[in-house]
């Protein structure tokens, strides 16, 4: 089997998980390039993989264009400013490339849409980096949720109690911005609004309430929100997100609540198992499935390549394609339209 060719877009704070997870892959896929404006992060990104993969010869540019120009690229991962998520991705996927495109894939549906009916159009898959449903716990949840072990689940809360200082704003002038990156429910809160919509309702919403202010940090939009959510299916899902926890991260937490089974997962980043209980008993109850972490980023972008690889080789969808990653920036857009700053 032919080893895919990837580039990465963009060698900025979460670069690194992208390297590491294109290492852990090298059996299926080898990073042939990186690219960013600043040329000693991408040659950072480059050092961090020749490191660790024998043989590897990774080129350098500064220019994302001629990048493509010059490169064979089979998958494009883009991890630049939110705001350039749609364009890059447009640019990427009409030179003959897929796209494994970081969280939020776009800051508004129109352009959600238009990536997705190009991928389409051309061919190619979409993966956004919601590397959080690859966690063990998560997995097991979801399982149980399949199986229906819940019996009718009526409600869901996701939880996000962290801290970013102004040092972290400070560090590049577009977070914190409505152009290119939004507040603290769209960057930080964005992985477990996923979980939560996916495990009771999906994207079918019938109303939003939400509320967002911001108490500290001197940005442009939020460092506090909440967003009550009314799912078609009748289910509640309640988010909590702030950025301004007292002295640091505190947790990740998603907790869902059915007739029949109670299950809270926590840590870091929704990593460790804090509750499991259902009326019934099935052999896997007993797995703990906690994972340690030392992150908030976790441990799950290398399955999330091998799933994107997969749907490449064979085919088929990855399981965050476009509609998916779609689904909580919709919600989070419309907790903006129903709470203006």
């Amino acid at each position: 089997m032919t080893k895919l060719k990837f580039a990465i877009l963009g060698c900025g704070r979460i670069s690194y998980k992208h390297v590491e997870a294109l290492i852990n892959n090298s059996e299926y896929a080898t990073l042939v390039a990186v690219c960013d404006i600043d040329e000693k992060k991408a040659s950072d990104r480059k050092e961090q993989y020749e490191s660790h993969v024998s043989g590897a010869e990774v080129n350098v540019y500064t220019d994302y264009m001629e990048m493509l120009k010059n490169e064979e690229l089979d998958a494009v991962t883009i991890a630049t400013e939110s705001g350039y998520h749609a364009e890059h991705a447009f640019d990427c996927m009409n030179n003959g490339a897929h796209i494994l495109v970081e969280k939020p894939m776009a800051l508004s549906v129109e352009d959600a849409d238009a990536m997705i009916t190009l991928a389409k159009e051309k061919g190619k898959k979409i993966c956004v980096s919601h590397q959080n449903r690859f966690n063990p716990p998560i997995q097991k949840l979801r399982r149980a949720i399949e199986e229906g072990r819940f019996g009718r689940i009526m409600s869901g809360t996701a939880r996000i109690l962290w801290t970013r200082d102004m040092n972290y704003y400070n560090q590049a002038p577009w977070r914190g911005t409505a152009a290119l990156d939004g507040g603290t429910l769209m960057n930080q809160c964005i992985h477990n609004i996923d979980l939560l919509q996916w495990m009771l309702g999906g994207s079918e919403i019938e109303r939003i309430h939400a509320e967002r202010e911001t108490f500290l940090r001197d940005i442009e939009m939020e460092d506090f929100g909440a967003i009550l959510i009314r799912f078609k299916n009748g289910s509640i899902g309640i988010v909590e997100g702030s950025a301004v926890v007292y002295p640091k991260n505190l947790e990740e937490t998603l907790s869902i609540f059915g007739e029949k089974g109670t299950v809270v997962i926590g840590g870091l980043a929704v990593n460790e198992i804090k509750t499991w209980q259902f009326a019934d008993e099935r052999d896997y109850d007993k797995e703990d499935h906690s994972t340690d972490i030392d992150n908030v980023y976790g441990e799950g972008h290398t399955p999330l390549y091998k799933d994107f690889i997969d749907a490449i080789n064979n085919d088929t969808e990855p399981l965050i394609n476009g509609e998916e990653g779609k689904k909580a920036m919709e919600i989070i857009l419309r907790a903006y339209d129903v709470s203006p700053k």
